[in-house]
């Protein structure tokens, strides 16, 4: 595949994934605003480790399969790089409307990467295995624990943000590998 089919698979998953975020925002509105980056964390964590059960045991029993977990840490990753922009609020202090736009400028961010490294690293990851993509969200989960365990100090590495990012990149990938099977 070229990366021009990369990168139009890349945004039709990052749409099913702002689709489900919008009507979320409907049910619950930015309740999302309360949580700290911390918990954000863990919730992506959750998530994570529900795929790689799914992915060891190859049965669930809960009827939700990997691809709705994936599309998850894809919205938990865009609003964790929000709530360390705009920090954590106490209540819900922005509108729906101001809520898609943040998603969407972080949504941006996120496909900017994917393209920059994508192109450095030559469609690499379309020779990986989707159990990879767990793993690697998993290692980065726990270098954002540690790092958020530091108050969010690095000598060398990246910090939260972009950890975030890769996360998000690495479940989008899932995403699309799931949906070329179907």
């Amino acid at each position: 595949m070229a990366v021009s089919d990369t990168n139009s698979q890349f945004e039709e998953a990052m749409a099913m994934c702002r689709d489900i975020f919008e009507k979320k925002l409907k049910d619950y509105g930015a309740s999302w605003r309360i949580l700290r980056p911390e918990s954000i964390t863990d919730q992506i964590f959750i998530k994570a480790k529900r795929i790689r059960s799914l992915e060891t045991k190859h049965c669930a029993m809960v009827d939700e399969g990997i691809l709705p977990e994936f599309l998850a840490i894809v919205n938990y990753g865009l609003i964790g790089v929000i709530q360390l922009e705009k920090g954590a609020s106490d209540t819900v202090d922005i509108t729906p409307e101001e809520a898609l736009a943040l998603y969407d400028s972080v949504a941006e961010k996120a496909t900017l990467l994917m393209k920059a490294k994508n192109h450095d690293y030559d469609e690499a990851w379309r020779g990986m295995r989707i159990n990879s993509y767990t793993d690697f969200i998993l290692t980065k989960i726990q270098r954002t624990k540690q790092i958020e365990d530091n108050c969010g100090q690095t000598c060398v590495s990246e910090g939260i943000d972009a950890n975030y990012l890769d996360m998000v990149n690495y479940a989008v990938f899932g995403i699309i590998k799931l949906t070329e099977k179907q």
